[in-house]
């Protein structure tokens, strides 16, 4: 049956690509590409002549509805990103989506991915994290969530270019105080990758004398946790005391969440499946 493949491609070194990556490209009908230049160059590495068509965030309202027409009429297609899984802070998810909602089959062929390479390096505690990608640009919503952030209990990873990361450093370290340990990963898989732990202050000022150059990611320590934060069996009976005081499922979990290490949708599946 006609399919979407989600093929995750290298971040950074050639070598990292799967064998049952190049095996989907191969045998796929065309490729959606956020950027058919560059995977062209992925696909001549590997000898792989097939048809691109371009699928990204400023054209994926228009080109969405073709390529799921052209599955639906028989052909396979391999959606792939610049670097990495697609569909990860990619408007692949919207193509995912409109396959899902038309009965479509969606398969992911998994692979390199900056995320999880980045929290394994890190060496910060990965057991829970949570993916930010890029921080808003904007300064309202940028202040949103790095106050979001300050409280955040979990590790964060944020994806940020050179020419934003002093900045970002800077916000970090004042709205999470400067002591908070961070890992910055820079050119993952790549020949001058680096990954360095130290404190959002030590990391501002460095940025601050040397320009960075090259792709980051970020791992964030996530807050301490204070010392009347609920444990997670608490935090889901406290949220079933607010439904039966008169509050909605949505409301009792987001006050539950606040009071825990949980997020909101981890406390709403509870009191909603039980």
């Amino acid at each position: 049956m006609s399919t979407l493949y989600l093929v995750a491609t290298p971040i950074g070194n050639l070598g990292d690509i799967t064998v049952r990556a190049l095996d989907t490209l191969r045998e796929c009908d065309f490729i959606a590409a956020e950027d058919t230049r560059v995977s062209l160059k992925l696909l001549n590495h590997f000898e792989i002549k097939k048809p691109l068509v371009s699928y990204h965030e400023h054209n994926c309202r228009e080109m969405g509805p073709k390529i799921l027409a052209r599955i639906q009429s028989g052909e396979s297609c391999a959606l792939v990103t610049d670097a990495g899984m697609p569909a990860i802070s990619d408007p692949g998810r919207d193509l995912v989506a409109l396959c899902h909602d038309a009965g479509v089959p969606v398969r992911v062929i998994p692979g390199a991915s900056a995320v999880v390479s980045a929290v394994a390096l890190s060496g910060l505690d990965g057991a829970r994290f949570c993916f930010e990608g890029f921080l808003p640009s904007t300064s309202k919503e940028r202040r949103d969530r790095l106050s979001a952030l300050a409280t955040e209990t979990r590790a964060a990873v944020v994806y940020e270019a050179p020419h934003r990361l002093q900045k970002t450093l800077s916000d970090l370290s004042d709205t999470l105080g400067g002591t908070r340990r961070i890992a910055v990963c820079r050119e993952l898989t790549k020949l001058h990758e680096e990954t360095f732990v130290t404190t959002l202050a030590d990391a501002a000022a460095k940025y601050e004398a040397d320009p960075p150059k090259g792709e980051f990611a970020l791992v964030i320590e996530g807050a301490a946790a204070t010392s009347d934060e609920l444990s997670p069996d608490d935090a889901i009976a406290a949220a079933r005391r607010f439904i039966e005081q008169g509050m909605s499922a949505s409301e009792a979990a987001k006050r539950a969440a606040s009071m825990s290490s949980l997020s909101k949708g981890e406390i709403y599946r509870e009191i909603i499946n039980k």
